[in-house]
């Protein structure tokens, strides 16, 4: 994949769309974490409750949990050879994404 083609709306799909260009362009990894706030606060709010209520380690596992599902969309990314940035962004994007299917 050429790089100029990479981090574009048409591979990175945010949570909130927003947030995104109006054309295909590159994307800051500000753009990222801006259309992802709903998201971020979600995990950081149930990692803090968890971890308040129940404990530490049970934080711990749905942190490891977010990377390993951010780990397995970066390798599943590289290995369609997409670069490392768009890797990251879409990684990052990806979990996001998924996480919120529920809401």
């Amino acid at each position: 994949m050429r790089p100029e083609h990479c981090a574009t709306r048409n591979h990175i799909n945010l949570w909130n769309n927003r947030a995104l260009p109006s054309g295909p362009e590159r994307i800051r990894f500000w753009t990222v974490l801006r259309g992802s706030l709903l998201p971020i606060f979600l995990w950081t709010g149930i990692a803090g409750f968890v971890g308040f209520v129940h404990s530490p380690l049970a934080a711990m596992v749905l942190g490891g949990l977010f990377a390993l599902s951010f780990i397995v969309g970066f390798g599943l990314r590289r290995k369609a050879r997409h670069t490392a940035r768009c890797s990251v962004y879409g990684a990052l994007g990806g979990v996001f994404d998924k996480s919120m299917a529920g809401f």
